[in-house]
């Protein structure tokens, strides 16, 4: 074996490693996954037995704490790996540092919990911890998505990222809810704060829609129970207007931690299916590229290999062919294929890597941009027409998108679409 082929076996196995090491990574976004999940019913419990000091969900509570106690053990053994391996860390230095920071808000929680079971601590003041600890395990997911090598992988972790991000902001509803269904009404503080909770969801699984993968995209809009999520838009509504009325058979607050604990369950199950389709990915990358080693012959083809499509300077000789220029394009791809303009070559190929990654940067930022015109002319067509003001009429436009099963951009689109006809027609 000449030191080409040994160089180039060298590299698969520097790839199948970065693949491993991935998959590694990958295996702990799914521990996170489900820790966060328990920590987001503990947190639920925890707002509705603090808001009704301690007259209900006790048992319940000390149900959410085992659980998450369980799922925390986990995910600290498979992070205690990442300290204790010898061989090249699963992820960079700022991935291992946010992780560092993340096992410290840990050892706060049994603190967290003294005061919840002593009702020594606000139902806000505790949610606002509990969220603050979910917000530094979503970096964890957020740093993994970042630091992957691969695109597709790298697609999926931003999938699963925003996909978890919308899931728990629908945690923060739940408990933001329990708290002004248990006490017996919403201040305005706690009211906005719902809208907010509601329209920021939407924002997340929009841009989960965008990177997922069709199986993903149809898992999710399938999962959602339509009579679970009719009784939680309506008491969405209910928590938006006066202050509800006491239910004389059943808290209002369990109703509401009941519905929407269906709806995070439905969630995690469709989250679950993410993880489970980001590990197969990376399997399958793994053993593809173990298969291309063992084959020694195509691999030794790709020394020679230039491909389907002829060199860059010969396309531009071909162009001219017959044409006076002709001669010199020859002379210069002559000059440009020569060995000492090999190092040249590939300088210019990386640059133009770059170059295209940055533009197809620039494009997903102008189709962002694309897409928010198209909200707010629709928001603006809403108003006029419907008497709303502009908040009422970005509800209207995401409980559109929404029934539909349609992104916020791709319903404000039907919408301009419909109204040009109808001016159409009046002319």
């Amino acid at each position: 074996m000449n030191p080409a082929e040994r160089l180039l076996l060298a590299a698969k196995r520097c790839e199948i490693d970065n693949l491993e090491h991935l998959a590694t990574t990958c295996e702990i976004v799914g521990d996170i996954s489900r820790f966060i999940h328990a920590l987001q019913k503990e947190r639920g419990a925890s707002n509705v037995y603090l808001a009704s000091r301690g007259e209900r969900f006790a048992d319940h509570r000390q149900e959410r704490v085992e659980e998450c106690l369980q799922t925390e053990r986990i995910m600290r053994q498979r992070l205690d790996t990442l300290a204790s391996d010898g061989s090249r860390p699963a992820a960079g230095a700022r991935l291992l540092g946010r992780i560092a920071r993340v096992w410290y808000a840990l050892d706060s929680l049994g603190a967290l919990r003294g005061h919840i079971e002593t009702l020594t601590i606000t139902a806000d003041e505790a949610t606002l911890t509990f969220n603050r600890l979910i917000s530094g395990l979503l970096s964890v997911v957020f740093d993994a998505a970042d630091t992957a090598g691969d695109p597709e992988i790298t697609h999926a972790l931003v999938a699963i990222f925003h996909f978890m991000q919308g899931k728990e902001l629908a945690g923060q509803e739940r408990a933001c809810g329990a708290i002004g269904f248990t006490a017996g009404g919403f201040d305005t503080p706690h009211r906005r704060l719902l809208r907010h909770l509601v329209d920021a969801q939407q924002r997340c699984f929009d841009t989960f829609a965008e990177f997922a993968t069709p199986q993903a995209r149809r898992r999710w809009h399938e999962g959602l129970p339509p009579r679970t999520q009719a009784g939680v838009q309506q008491l969405r509504e209910m928590a938006g207007s006066d202050i509800p009325r006491p239910d004389t058979r059943r808290s209002l607050g369990e109703t509401w931690y009941e519905l929407t604990t269906r709806r995070i369950d439905a969630m995690k199950r469709v989250e679950e299916a993410l993880a489970d389709e980001l590990s197969a990915m990376c399997r399958d990358k793994i053993a593809v590229s173990r298969q291309e080693m063992a084959d020694l012959v195509a691999l030794r083809a790709t020394l020679t290999s230039n491909g389907s499509s002829p060199p860059m300077c010969q396309q531009l000789v071909d162009l001219f062919d017959g044409e006076p220029c002709h001669e010199l394009g020859i002379l210069t791809a002559n000059a440009v294929d020569s060995q000492l303009n090999r190092s040249l070559i590939e300088l210019m190929q990386v640059q133009a890597s770059r170059l295209q990654a940055l533009g197809d940067e620039l494009e997903t930022t102008r189709k962002a941009l694309r897409e928010r015109k198209l909200v707010e002319r629709a928001k603006g067509l809403i108003m006029a027409h419907q008497e709303m003001t502009e908040e009422e009429a970005y509800r209207f436009l995401r409980k559109a998108s929404m029934d539909q099963s349609k992104s916020m951009a791709a319903m404000a689109r039907s919408i301009l679409d419909l109204s040009d006809i109808l001016q159409k027609r009046r002319l």
